[in-house]
């Protein structure tokens, strides 16, 4: 699964710790997020949206839907 979370942070000027922290996880998830090592579970994948203001499949793909 694919993801644009370092995009939408580096955009947004949020740290994976300030991230990490409104979505109720440790910064260590979020970078095994971003880096395609962990998949979020469904509800991480709503809060993370909900942060962002996104839909879900807005930011997690699967790999080959491009």
């Amino acid at each position: 699964m694919k993801n644009i979370i370092s995009q939408l942070r580096k955009e947004n000027k949020i740290t994976q710790e300030e991230l990490a922290s409104e979505v109720g996880v440790t910064r260590q998830t979020i970078t095994s997020i971003e880096n395609g090592k962990y998949i979020a579970s469904l509800p991480l994948a709503f809060k993370i949206a909900k942060f962002f203001e996104m839909k879900i499949e807005d930011i997690f793909t699967m790999e080959g839907d491009d």
